[in-house]
């Protein structure tokens, strides 16, 4: 079976449409979604109901926890539009509420087997969601994340894609769909065959134009969300 893992998709639905396309001539036929449907970006509602067409499983993320403590008002609303945006906000009005129920309630990890293929799906790290591991991480960081109950521990959460043998399993960060930090105009994601267990790392390019205007509208201030859709494209 080939798989597809995605993370971080922050409801630009203009990326995930794209990978959805590519994913759909390599003949996938399931999704693995590592959390951060939404935050940043504004059409979480088009994401899922894109999602809703596959067979997927799903965790949630750091982002999802953000959500949940606006809804339960235990964080500072202030704190999050300066560093995120409007993103939360606009999800909270576009979802329905079983919609973020949904989201709030996902497992932080899950653990899945495939043709024989031992899967761990984690957001941060197996043991925090909101751990950072990038590719220039310390060893022994990247061999906490070693496991012999998994063939791949496939993270996200950093934006930034690598892959790194351990001694019992394969650590994949798959970057983001929504918001690569590598390269901008650009979702990263994998490809899995489980049958036998080739894994390429991919990145679909698709046009900015539409998410940049909807940035200037719902966050003229915030000039980060267009300068990292254009990092080293020029």
């Amino acid at each position: 079976m080939k798989i597809a893992i995605l993370s971080d998709i922050h409801g630009n639905d203009y990326a995930l449409e794209a990978v959805l396309a590519e994913a759909e001539k390599e003949n996938t036929e399931k999704l693995l979604i590592l959390g951060d449907i939404i935050g940043y970006y504004y059409n979480p509602d088009k994401v899922i109901d894109k999602l809703s067409r596959w067979d997927f499983e799903i965790i949630k993320g750091n982002h999802e926890l953000i959500l949940e403590g606006l809804i339960n008002k235990t964080i500072d609303e202030n704190n999050i539009k300066h560093k995120y945006g409007n993103g939360h906000f606009i999800a909270m009005e576009k979802l329905s509420k079983n919609q973020l129920s949904w989201l709030i309630n996902l497992p932080e990890n899950k653990y899945i087997e495939i043709d024989g293929c031992k899967l761990l799906m984690c957001h941060g790290s197996p043991w925090n969601i909101n751990s950072y591991i990038y590719p220039n991480s310390n060893k022994t960081l990247i061999e906490m994340c070693d496991t012999k109950l998994a063939d791949f521990v496939f993270i996200g959460h950093t934006h930034y894609p690598f892959f790194c043998k351990n001694t019992n399993s394969l650590l994949v960060n798959c970057g983001s769909v929504g918001q690569a930090r590598n390269k901008g105009a650009q979702a990263n994601w994998c490809l899995l065959e489980t049958e036998n267990g080739a894994i390429q790392m991919k990145s679909t390019y698709y046009d900015t134009d539409k998410l940049k205007s909807e940035i200037l509208l719902n966050d003229p201030s915030n000039s980060y969300l267009i300068e990292i859709l254009d990092r080293n494209t020029k």
